[in-house]
């Protein structure tokens, strides 16, 4: 990417500059197939709506399927039925700044790849000519904007981002995890009643019965994605050497190398990774996985099944 990067807390003029790197992305109804959007199981994405509009007589050309038997019955000759598409879907951007977040071994810390994350789905949506709105949240409460098709919109909503981001450090005592993600749902589910694109971007920590309850609801009436952002430590713990394991203030040194000491922690890790990518898959929420390591965009356009701008799809 050209503009500079923060490894842990993004300036707003970093969010705002991604404005430029979203050309070509879409979360678009119809996905190649090798996205995670395409495909059976309820993992497409429905994208706008159709409205009706008229009832008028067939043309040459006209699509068979839009053929109308009751009318054309009535009156004798071929009628179909026309519609347009509807003006926009509004998107609702959740994005986790929680301490479950604070973390990172390579590159860059998950509360930074949230954020750009963020960003880059706000500004898809705003050059779509939709509605953008969020819910920033973090172990204090959660912050809501209502969606509107705005550019002031779009700033105010990574403002908070970034606030919220700024506020994370080593010295900031944890709070139960589960509380505000679940908050953050049913926020959701109040902004987002129906009809809605629901990107939800963070590491689930916490993620419980409640969660995937919530999630259903979600998905049930709009169309709702998961961004899982994970480090790379969660799949593969170092080997060797010593490692320091932080919670707030508690600290705790960590010799890897010894197998005694290193199996346990990377069970731990891997296992918490599995179970949340294990609920959201039974949540039956399109799921696209982000790690650290990473550059933001490259990973998007990945997941989305489309390549750097000039190239094949």
């Amino acid at each position: 990417m050209a503009y500079a990067t923060h490894p842990v807390h993004p300036t707003l003029s970093e969010l705002m500059a991604l404005e430029g790197a979203v050309r070509g992305l879409s979360f678009r109804t119809h996905q190649p197939l090798g996205s995670v959007l395409a495909g059976q199981h309820g993992s497409r994405l429905r994208g706008r709506g159709l409205d009706f509009s008229e009832l008028r007589r067939y043309v040459p050309g006209d699509d068979l399927r839009q053929l109308d038997p009751r009318a054309s019955l009535r009156y004798g000759k071929p009628y179909v039925r026309s519609y347009t598409e509807e003006r926009d879907r509004p998107a609702l951007v959740l994005v986790d700044q929680r301490m479950s977040m604070y973390f990172g071994s390579v590159r860059a810390f998950k509360c930074a790849v949230a954020a750009r994350l963020a960003a880059l789905a706000a500004w898809m949506t705003y050059r779509a000519g939709d509605r953008v709105g969020g819910l920033v949240f973090d172990d204090e409460g959660v912050e809501a904007f209502k969606p509107l098709r705005s550019r002031d919109r779009v700033q105010a909503l990574l403002a908070q981002v970034v606030r919220a981001n700024a506020a994370l450090s080593a010295d900031r005592p944890d709070r139960p995890a589960a509380a505000l993600l679940n908050e953050a749902l049913r926020g959701a589910l109040v902004h987002a009643p129906h009809d809605f694109l629901v990107c939800i971007i963070s590491d689930f920590a916490g993620a419980d019965d409640e969660t995937l309850r919530l999630l259903r609801l979600l998905a049930a009436h709009n169309d709702t994605v998961a961004a899982l952002v994970f480090d790379p430590m969660a799949q593969d713990l170092p080997r060797q050497g010593r490692m320091v394991v932080t919670q707030g203030e508690l600290q705790l040194e960590v010799a890897v190398g010894r197998q005694r000491e290193r199996q346990p922690l990377a069970d731990f890790f891997s296992g918490r990774l599995r179970q949340v990518a294990d609920l959201l898959r039974r949540s039956r929420v399109p799921l696209l996985s982000f790690n650290t390591a990473e550059d933001e965009l490259t990973q998007l356009r990945r997941e989305l099944g489309q390549r750097q701008s000039g190239g094949r799809p």
